[in-house]
């Protein structure tokens, strides 16, 4: 498929996919006789997985190293998973902190409310 519809599919701009693809983020991607980019689905699912990963905070410098990992195969599984491990416990705190922001918030309306009656 062309880069506009792996965008579309990805849920990333054409921009980001060519940005990512200059940093190394992106598997080998083919060409047409063209010269015209050739997305397979592959190559779809680990853009989609790009673009997760960066809606949720990862580092540009932490999915570089994901991506070299994976380039390597599937000798460096292991590592992968913990880079995922960590940026899943950071997630979870995340949360815990949204949370706890969002039991303030909801205490202080409370307290308007009060108020305002």
């Amino acid at each position: 498929m062309r880069i506009s519809e792996a965008a579309s599919r990805s849920g990333l701009k054409v921009d980001t996919i060519r940005y990512y693809e200059a940093e190394g983020l992106v598997p080998k991607v083919m060409r047409g006789s063209d010269g015209q980019r050739r997305f397979s689905q592959e190559n779809v699912d680990w853009l989609t997985l790009l673009f997760w990963l960066r809606e949720t905070g990862m580092p540009m410098k932490v999915m570089q190293r994901f991506a070299a990992l994976y380039a390597q195969g599937d000798k460096t599984i292991p590592d992968r998973k913990d880079i995922l491990l960590d940026h899943s416990r950071l997630l979870a705190k995340r949360r815990d902190d949204l949370d706890r922001c969002d039991e303030i918030l909801a205490r202080k309306l409370e307290i308007y409310e009060e108020y305002l009656r």
